[in-house]
């Protein structure tokens, strides 16, 4: 008697739950259904019941309608999600998920959304992943939620900070549902607690959602709590802005200094204005352009090291030729700078006409490696991987000069032609020797700049161009043939630019700058560090 009667009883659970099954599946289609129907405002509101169902089915639903994947078939009006699969869609039942075959546009009808839809079906995905296993996923749902806070994922809210157990997730959380409080219909004391969290969030999407509610609150105490906290919040931004164009200045600095040392050496040591500089930092970025198409077809595994691999390369074929330069060329014009300029500037324009007949006009492609792509956020400062990897590649060339300079007998030899050029030849220094070496190595340097600027510029015969008037600039400001002098003109006027284009533009921000520099060398002829010795005294 006992074991027929537990046996009814446990038929009685199997039946109710199958029943409900059937309910609830009967249910989702009908909801999948009022998906496909009425004006786009009947499907807002399909789409607000179909997240407050909590099913777990209704995110991969709700994901396709926003990206235009989800379908009526013509056939037998079933609602179907559709992925391209060659010439036709490959479909799937959107509820079970099981494959349907496969059918062409023409016979499905898509179901449509506007912006506003997406908007809604962003805030309904997120609503639904609060609770996803995935760390990653109920993260970024939160932050979706916080972007595009909606009163109806309140209770999905609070349900899932009861349950996150993830610090940062909780925290995100927490600011999710201040935001959607400051969106819901909630005592003013709430709002007030949720304006100090939105306050303490920051970043641009805080100031928006305060400024909101400042004009939209009808509570005076809620509208100057969101007032003074958006003030809060803008000044906070107005300094990180602050920051960033710092960090911008600093990137584009590093990119002068790169450019700009190897004229410091060749025009502080011998007092040549070359002209063609600029070629020399081209052909180290034609140097890494022909490298990464070796690589492409030959050894595609080696593509991550192929700027390690350019390096070297750009050196040695900048710096011979700036060698085959110095020997053919400005050896017979020293003592004669406007000779040397116009003899370089002739041999840029040959130089350039050179690379457009072996390489073409155009501009040509060279790829990021993988540890160079991608960007990280420190506070509200965006810093991509790229030019950070640029500020420390030039750090460490002008720390590795320096040690050049000052623990090598090379380096003895160039400051002593630099300060007393008669004086280093009468104690038996061949400075011819000295010369070609210093002028090699300076265009040497400037490929090394080409490597690097290959990958935040075009590849083109006029990319050197872009960077002869600034690097002079740098040159000049900094004191002629003083390295330290250099790295501190360059970041200097990286950051007095990045300052100035927000007010007066990219083109004008560089006139202003070349006034400022030209009125202070009226005040200091020799820069801000003067080289020291008989012969520039």
């Amino acid at each position: 008697m006992f074991f027929s009667r537990l046996l009814a009883v446990l038929l009685s659970a199997l039946a109710s739950v199958a029943f409900a099954a059937v309910a609830l599946a009967a249910d989702l289609q009908t909801l999948v259904a009022n998906l496909t129907t009425g004006s786009f405002g009947d499907r807002e509101t399909a789409i607000t019941a179909l997240a407050a169902s909590g099913d777990s089915r209704a995110a991969p639903i709700l994901q396709a309608l926003g990206a235009g994947q989800l379908y009526v078939r013509s056939a037998d009006k079933s609602v179907v999600i559709g992925k391209p699969a060659g010439k036709e869609l490959a479909l799937a039942d959107a509820i079970s998920g099981k494959d349907v075959g496969t059918a062409s546009e023409a016979e499905l009808e898509r179901v449509r959304v506007n912006n506003r839809l997406r908007g809604v079906i962003d805030a309904a995905v997120g609503s639904l992943t609060l609770m996803s296993p995935d760390i990653r996923v109920r993260r970024s749902a939160a932050a979706e939620l916080f972007k595009r806070p909606d009163p109806a994922a309140l209770t999905a809210l609070d349900a899932a900070l009861a349950a996150e157990k993830d610090p940062r997730v909780k925290q995100a959380l927490g600011e999710a549902r201040a935001a959607t409080l400051l969106a819901a219909d909630a005592p003013a004391q709430q709002k007030v607690d949720a304006i100090a969290v939105v306050r303490d969030r920051g970043g641009r999407e805080a100031l928006s959602l305060l400024q909101g509610a400042a004009s939209n609150a009808s509570d005076p105490e809620v509208k100057a709590a969101a007032a003074v906290a958006a003030e809060s919040v803008r000044q906070t931004l107005a300094a990180w802005e602050a920051a960033q164009n710092v960090w911008y200045g600093i990137s584009l600095g590093s990119v002068l200094l790169l450019a700009a040392i190897g004229l410091a050496i060749t025009f502080g040591t011998m007092g040549v204005i070359n002209m063609a500089h600029g070629e020399m930092v081209m052909l180290g970025a034609y140097t890494t352009f022909v490298v990464q198409e070796v690589i492409r077809t030959s050894a595609p595994h080696l593509f991550d090291a192929s700027l390690l691999i350019a390096l070297p390369l750009a050196f040695l074929v900048a710096g011979g030729v700036g060698v085959l330069i110095e020997r053919g060329i400005i050896r017979f014009l020293y003592g004669r700078p406007l000779d040397t300029l116009l003899a370089t500037w002739g041999l840029s324009l040959v130089l350039q006409q050179a690379i457009r007949s072996i390489f073409g006009s155009s501009n040509r492609e060279v790829g990021a490696p993988s540890w160079m792509s991608g960007a990280f956020q420190v506070g509200q400062i965006d810093v991509t991987y790229s030019r950070l990897w640029i500020v420390l590649f030039a750090l460490a060339v002008f720390a590795a000069l320096i040690l050049l300079l000052r623990k090598t007998p090379m380096g003895l030899y160039m400051r002593a032609v630099t300060q007393n050029r008669p004086m280093a030849s009468a104690v038996g220094i061949r400075t011819p020797r000295v010369d070609a070496l210093t002028f090699g190595l300076g265009s040497g340097i400037a490929g090394l700049a080409g490597v690097a600027l290959s990958q935040i510029d075009n590849v083109s015969p006029n990319l050197g161009q872009g960077y002869i008037i600034d690097s002079f600039m740098v040159v000049v400001f900094g004191g002629v043939g003083n390295l330290f002098g250099t790295l501190i003109g360059a970041l200097t006027l990286g950051v007095v630019n990045k300052f100035l284009e927000p007010y007066a533009g990219a083109v004008l921000g560089k006139i202003l700058v070349l006034v400022f520099i030209i009125l202070f060398i009226q005040r200091r002829p020799r820069g801000l560090f003067a080289l020291k010795g008989r012969s520039v005294e």
